[in-house]
């Protein structure tokens, strides 16, 4: 099957994103210091991320697992977080961590591109016999 490789580290990714994003929101329910410094929050409050997080890891958690089942909800799900992925990260270039948003980035839209080639195996045509 074409792209299963990259189908399957796409949903790997997404369940491991999940579970950080489901961490990182409980963190900021309980007011963690990891969220605080320097940061300008684009939502009203920690605790506001924090449950925009929860509900991002849970979305990304089920997407990564009815990706691995081979599900239609799970590659939608996975377009869908890969492209918001690296729409955040070309956003954050220009931050603390330029690099790190670059590699992001990159790897997003492998993952995306990878998620769009997934189908059937390609028919083998053979070409004039000489």
């Amino acid at each position: 099957m074409r792209g299963a490789g990259r189908t399957l580290f796409a949903a790997i990714m997404l369940v491991m994103l999940g579970t950080l994003n489901i961490i990182y929101g409980i963190g900021a329910l309980d007011d963690a210091n990891f969220a605080i410094s320097n940061t300008r929050f684009v939502l009203d409050d920690l605790n506001t991320l924090g449950w925009v997080l929860i509900i991002v890891g849970v979305l990304e958690l089920t997407g990564g697992f009815s990706l691995m089942g081979g599900g239609g909800y799970g590659k939608f799900l996975g377009i869908l977080a890969g492209t918001l992925g690296a729409v955040s990260a070309f956003f954050s270039i220009a931050g603390e961590n330029p690099w790190w948003s670059i590699l992001m980035f990159i790897l997003c839209i492998w993952i995306v591109h990878g998620l769009i080639m997934f189908g059937e195996d390609e028919a083998y045509v053979e070409g004039p016999r000489a």
